[in-house]
């Protein structure tokens, strides 16, 4: 199964550097489920010809918000629908959950509670999990299919599932200890109050359910759906 990592940001070179770029940390992620992958630099106006180029899509954070002014995003709100249309699998992570969530008519918005930094903890359907998030900007409006299969004190809407079309998350499954470890050192100064990084770090040596996430995204690419249309 051939799986398009749309790219919708870049990290910074620092981290780029010693730990790679958001497709890197996804093929990591997802090494052990059998797929293939080929990235598309979507932020960098880099799409794919068709929706059915690749069997499912995946789509990554980002430092730009969805509701931003950049050139890349309606272009991709354009994809989402039609792949959406087309019952193309798709799993949106963090900016990719909120982009999915706004293409498809929900809102997205600066979350007033501030931010989320760290190992936190999700409820899924009675599945508690720790993964670690890294955002501001919440999904504070449902698109009509969504259904809410994940929460968190902090996020009431952190995980979203569109019937056999759409798997969404807001925590980051792909970043492990060590890389927020990274974003800590590159961020140690900046919009984030110093109070939430220190809680941070303090939960570095904690355990987090990466796996179990991972292997629920690749069944989720897997499963077996209707003949696709064409777009």
């Amino acid at each position: 199964m051939l799986i398009g990592i749309l790219q919708t940001g870049h990290v910074t070179e620092f981290i780029r550097e010693r730990a790679g770029d958001f497709p890197s940390l996804f093929v990591r992620l997802l090494a052990d489920q059998g797929f293939e992958f080929r990235t598309y630099s979507v932020v960098d106006l880099e799409f794919p010809a068709s929706v059915q180029e690749c069997d499912g899509w995946l789509l990554t954070g980002s430092r730009h918000g969805a509701y931003e002014d950049h050139p890349f995003i309606p272009p991709l709100e354009d994809f989402i629908r039609k792949a959406y249309a087309a019952a193309v699998p798709m799993v949106g992570i963090c900016f990719g959950h909120q982009i999915i969530a706004q293409a498809l008519g929900g809102r997205v918005e600066k979350f007033t509670g501030g931010w989320s930094v760290g190992r936190q903890t999700y409820d899924f359907e009675g599945q508690k999990l720790k993964l670690n998030a890294w955002h501001q900007d919440q999904v504070v409006e449902l698109p009509p299919d969504a259904k809410v299969i994940g929460c968190s004190e902090f996020c009431q809407n952190a995980a979203l599932v569109y019937g056999d079309r759409a798997l969404t998350v807001q925590p980051h499954p792909e970043f492990d200890h060590s890389f927020i470890a990274l974003m800590l050192e590159q961020y140690k100064t900046g919009s984030v109050p110093p109070e939430l990084l220190a809680r941070a770090e303090a939960g570095l040596e904690d355990t987090l359910d990466r796996e179990v996430l991972a292997e629920r995204i690749g069944a989720f690419f897997r499963a077996p759906r209707a003949a696709l249309q064409e777009a």
